[in-house]
Parts: C-alpha cells; structure tokens; sequence
C-alpha cells in the first residue's frame, strides 16, 4: 500500500555562500492546486510555530512555495478549516492559526510565487515578507464572491501594499491581478522571466543567500523593527526604532567586536564589490 504525500513538506538545505541554511515550506497538493485543508493549516502551523520557538543560530530565511507549478489556490471546501478558529483570538486558536505562527517568526519568510495565489492563498502569500513570482504568477481574492470574509489579514495588509484604492479594486471586484501589473504595483518585490531561465523559487534562494552573508542576527533585530514599527504611526514607529537600537547597542559596545568587524570589512581592498541591482 502505497503511503500518501504529506500535505506539506519541509527540508533545510545549506547556503552555498555562507555557513546559514534556509527552510523551504511546500504546500504538496497540487493535484487540488494546493488548496489548503485542515490538515495543511495544522501542519503550517505546527512548522512555523517550531521555528518561531527554535533557537536556530544558523537560519537566515525560510521559503514558503507550492507544488506543481501553483502556489495555493485557496480552501480546499470539502474539508475546510474552522474559520470560525481561524478568526479568533482565544491562545488555544492563535497556535493553530498558521498566519499568526508566521508573524511570530524572527527570520525573513520569502513567498516564491507561480500560478494561482487565491484568497486564503493571496492571505498566505502576505503573511510573508518578500514576494517572487514569475510571469505564470496571479492574485485573486474571491472573499466578496462566494460570501467569505478574511480573516488572515487581507484586507489590512493589502493596502498597505499597494494603496487603499487599488486594494479596493482588487477586493471589490474579485478581479484577476497578472505577474506584469502587481510587480507594477508593488505587490510583487521580484518579477524573473522563466523564459530566461529563471524561477521564483531560484530568485528567492539567491535572496536568502545574499541574507545568509549579512550579521544574521542583526537581519532578525531589523526585521522586529519593521515589523513593530510598521504597525505604528511614524512618531511611536521611530520611538520603538530608537528603543530596539539602544538594546542592541548596549550589547554590541559591550562585546567590542560589532565595530571592529565593520571596519576590517570597510578596509579590505581585496574582498568582491557587489553590483547593484535595485
């Protein structure tokens, strides 16, 4: 008897430019298009809950992609998760809701994109930090169309993406969002051509390899800064800017070798000079 493919699936795999590994996530369903069931929910969960409570020294970035050529289409309705759980606050809920268990995650989460991002998708998809995608790469959100409402964070963090009007747009009309027009827009951090020989799954390995060679530790205090700040206005953001920095500066002149190491790095003639690419 022939033992079924997990729902998700999980591997570290080493950085080739530093000593750092990266955790790629797969939804593994993509004979349903990735839609999430109760067993994905629980199993996306569980794996970003044990990371967010892991001490893992050595990972710089986490990948979170879908199977057979789609990212994730939405609920799978004939096994659904509770929305009713997935909508509450109650702690018991909280560790079973795998966006929260994502926002809790210290390390940059990367969304490598192609196919259909729909609904809980596109809400899956915005609970990660960096999107790629590729030209196959389209968002909907269907909520108002079958009578659905968000509960993972739509309708908060898609205007902070592009605009209040344009996510309204988007929303309103359930209207299809194309790779060209949400890279436009914003939506989409990185745009590769397939044609060219390039996926969102390699574009988004050689971000975690360019966050692998950075101060990873810093790369977690800075990502706790946006994050934090982000959800402030600006004068309260830049307060708990100037809050988060003295905590590390208080250890950093303490240690005497944050300092040091940025000036061996600034004075080395001889180490590679990166091209820009932004």
């Amino acid at each position: 008897m022939t033992t079924p493919s997990p729902a998700v699936t999980s591997d570290r795999i080493d950085l080739t430019e530093s000593s750092n590994q990266v955790l790629i996530v797969t939804i593994n369903r993509p004979k349903q298009l990735n839609c999430f069931n109760a067993d994905v929910v629980l199993s996306l969960a569980k794996i970003f809950s044990n990371t967010a409570d892991g001490n893992d020294h050595d990972l710089a970035a986490i990948i979170l992609m879908g199977s057979g050529g789609t990212f994730c289409a939405g609920a799978d309705l004939s096994n659904p998760p509770n929305p009713q759980t997935q909508s509450s606050d109650l702690p018991e809920y909280l560790a079973i809701n795998p966006v929260y268990q994502m926002s809790r995650v210290r390390v940059p989460i990367i969304g490598a994109l192609q196919g259909h991002v729909i609904t809980g998708g596109f809400e899956l998809a915005l609970a990660c930090d960096i999107l790629v995608g590729d030209e196959t790469t389209k968002f909907r959100d269907t909520h108002v169309k079958f009578g659905l409402a968000p509960c993972w964070g739509l309708s908060q963090k898609l205007q902070r993406r592009i605009g209040p009007g344009r996510a309204k747009l988007v929303s309103y009309s359930a209207r299809p969002v194309g790779a060209k027009l949400a890279y436009e827009w914003g939506l989409l951090d990185e745009l590769k051509n397939s044609d060219e020989g390039q996926s969102a799954l390699e574009g988004a390995i050689e971000i975690a390899e360019c966050i692998g060679r950075q101060d990873v530790n810093m790369v977690r205090r800075y990502k706790r800064a946006l994050d934090e700040g982000g959800a402030m206005d600006l004068a309260k953001g830049l307060q708990r800017e100037r809050e988060l920095a003295l905590a590390h500066y208080s250890q950093a002149m303490g240690d005497g070798k944050t300092f040091e190491a940025a000036k061996d790095y600034i004075t080395d003639q001889d180490r590679p000079r990166l091209r820009a690419k932004l």
